[in-house]
């Protein structure tokens, strides 16, 4: 049950980080404090959303498997 728990979660893993490496940089930064931003006044296209709420249930999922696992340990 570990071991296939700890497979998931390497597999949660990988495709949070490939889910954060494919989203596109804002290039903001710290200049949006400064007034002329685009960050808060620009529409997120589909993919925007699509990939902000794949980030989002996989950070979840690969929470709840590390409460899960920590809890199965011990």
């Amino acid at each position: 049950m570990v071991t296939f728990l700890m497979v998931v979660q390497l597999l949660v893993a990988t495709g949070l980080i490939v889910a954060v490496v494919l989203q596109e940089s804002k290039g903001e930064g710290l200049g949006s404090i400064g007034g002329g931003s685009k960050m808060f006044f620009s529409k997120a296209s589909a993919t925007e959303k699509i990939m902000e709420a794949a980030t989002k249930y996989l950070a979840i999922a690969f929470i709840l498997l590390s409460v899960v696992l920590s809890s199965l340990r011990y």
